[in-house]
């Protein structure tokens, strides 16, 4: 990992690294939907894997893999705080490179990269990362259209750089930055650059509907179900003296009522609700048992939906 880069990008990451491969671990009840995500990276970043997959299985590459092939490899991640979706997308160029026994970058935007507000500042920031980024992968291609490398552009809260034009209020700039990202967008698709850029928002109708026209998969991330807490609560809470039955009763008592419609997220379980079940158990000088699970349940509230909507 490396420091800021012109102060266009956060840091960047390379995978594989055995950081990334327990943050992966750590994301219980997610494996179908990253399997499927990594499985739509690398058919759109690495076109020969899918013309290998037509000719096995039509004897030629047909003109539907050509129109897939066609498509921008953009990514939304859309959701409410805490669901997964950037944590999702910082870990998945580890998965992809497993995969593929590729190297992968990560370039996530750094939040001043989107400036100040100053005129052009933004535009001219966006079109500096995305220079960079495309320079870097300008001979990631092979001569047979596999890449030695893959990146991934990643740009958190994407809704405060790619906010729908349409908006009658939207400032200029605004507008210019939007158009700035597009053309980014649109660059490393036609020079077909082995890099994936994912847009996480908590947003998705904010997101002007060329970026959303552009994305090949919009995935909505939703709060965890029933199995899906039971999943992560049994993992985190593994060797503590709670069984199974107290861990399904816990999951049951995350989940929305009729007073809260909506459940504990991700990130209130796993960043709120179980540390203050250990931090409990400790000051009590006992064991994480039911019994403290559920005093601290009554006193952890889960995290209200974007906007203060409760569905």
């Amino acid at each position: 990992m490396s420091e800021t880069i012109d102060g266009l990008f956060a840091r960047t990451e390379d995978f594989p690294n055995p950081s990334a491969q327990a943050r992966r671990a750590a994301l219980v009840g997610l494996d179908d939907l990253i399997e499927r995500l990594v499985t739509d990276a690398v058919a759109l970043l690495d076109p020969s894997v899918m013309e290998t997959w037509s000719v096995d299985m039509h004897g030629e590459v047909i003109p539907a893999v050509r129109a897939l092939l066609d498509r921008t490899p953009l990514f939304v991640f859309a959701g409410d705080v805490g669901v997964g979706k950037t944590e999702v997308a910082e870990v998945i160029g580890q998965v992809i490179a497993t995969r593929t026994d590729s190297d992968v970058t990560l370039y996530p935007l750094s939040l001043t990269a989107r400036g100040r507000g100053a005129v052009g500042e933004m535009t001219t920031l966006l079109t500096r990362a995305f220079e960079r980024i495309s320079a870097d992968f300008a001979k990631a291609r092979r001569t047979d259209g596999s890449a030695s490398g893959l990146g991934i552009l990643l740009i958190d809260e994407a809704d405060a750089l790619a906010q729908s034009r349409e908006l009658a209020q939207m400032h200029h700039e605004d507008r210019a930055g939007v158009n700035a990202l597009l053309r980014g967008i649109d660059g490393m698709r036609v020079d077909r650059l082995p890099i994936l850029t994912i847009l996480c928002t908590n947003r998705l109708d904010a997101l002007d509907p060329a970026v959303q026209r552009r994305a090949a998969t919009i995935e909505v991330f939703g709060r965890p179900n029933h199995a899906q807490r039971v999943a992560l609560l049994t993992r985190l809470l593994a060797g503590s003296l709670m069984s199974l039955s107290d861990i399904e009763a816990l999951a049951d008592a995350t989940a929305e009522t009729v007073d809260r419609p909506y459940s504990y997220t991700y990130s209130d379980l796993r960043q709120r609700l179980v540390p203050e079940i250990v931090l409990a158990a400790y000051r009590q000088r006992g064991a994480v048992d039911s019994v403290i699970a559920h005093e601290v349940l009554g006193r952890t509230a889960p995290t209200r939906p974007f906007g203060g909507a409760t569905r």
